[in-house]
């Protein structure tokens, strides 16, 4: 499920992407089918990027991607280990709920971006989350924890104050929304919930299927009910 939308980077072969807070290399893996770039997936967690070494592996031994490289790194995002201004795009797809210091978090991700070059952030949007938080005590701490709620001003605000300016910005994943409500009614960690399983199987089919349908119903609704906020940014020029 690939929450950002390159065809609106225009990514040219040589760049270098990061990919922070990768999990299990969704974004990675999209960004190595780009010609010629060099990407990077960095995540805290050693098991995420097990896989996602695996996802990418794959992707090598069946020729699915744009002939460039790629790397991982168990990596703290607000204490990245790379140099100023590294990377001529960097996406960061679900992370900063999670961060309590989300200012120094996105300090960083300016700080290893080129100067004019794109900043992706996406994070659960303000009212399917709320909805989210009242049907259920125990969603804040399950999925790996969220310690906020973002609103889009006060997300585009803070990244714009430490240099940067947004030129883009949409909902995506309109369909998870309902999935992620029911299981919120259920409760978040049940594994045994026949509606929420059955859900969970049409949203694994959608991904793997993408029928026109649900890619009509999904763009139609995505302005009233999408899971996710999507903000891309320039890092302002020296």
């Amino acid at each position: 499920m690939v929450t950002a939308d390159f065809s609106r980077l225009k990514v040219k072969p040589g760049a270098r992407i990061l990919d922070i807070g990768c999990g299990e290399g969704r974004h990675t893996c999209a960004a190595y089918r780009l010609k010629g770039v060099t990407v990077v997936g960095a995540d805290l967690n050693f098991n995420s990027l097990a896989v996602a070494r695996e996802k990418l592996h794959f992707h090598d031994q069946l020729g699915e991607h744009g002939g460039g490289c790629w790397g991982l790194s168990v990596t703290d995002i607000t204490r990245l280990p790379f140099a100023d201004a590294t990377f001529d795009v960097v996406i960061c797809s679900e992370v900063l709920e999670h961060i309590p210091a989300d200012r120094d978090a996105m300090a960083e991700l300016l700080r290893v971006l080129k100067p004019g070059k794109d900043l992706v952030v996406s994070v659960p949007r303000y009212f399917p989350e709320r909805i989210c938080w009242m049907l259920s005590d125990d969603y804040v701490n399950a999925n790996q924890g969220h310690v906020r709620i973002y609103a889009k001003t006060q997300l585009v605000s803070r990244l714009e104050s430490l240099g940067a300016r947004t030129w883009a910005s949409h909902f995506a994943h309109s369909l998870h929304s309902p999935y992620w409500w029911l299981k919120c009614l259920v409760g978040p960690t049940r594994t045994d919930s026949m509606a929420v399983n059955l859900y969970h199987r049409f949203l694994t089919w959608d991904i793997m299927k993408r029928p026109k349908i649900t890619r009509f119903s999904s763009r139609l609704l995505n302005p009233v009910m999408g899971k996710s906020l999507v903000v891309y940014l320039k890092k302002n020029s020296v």
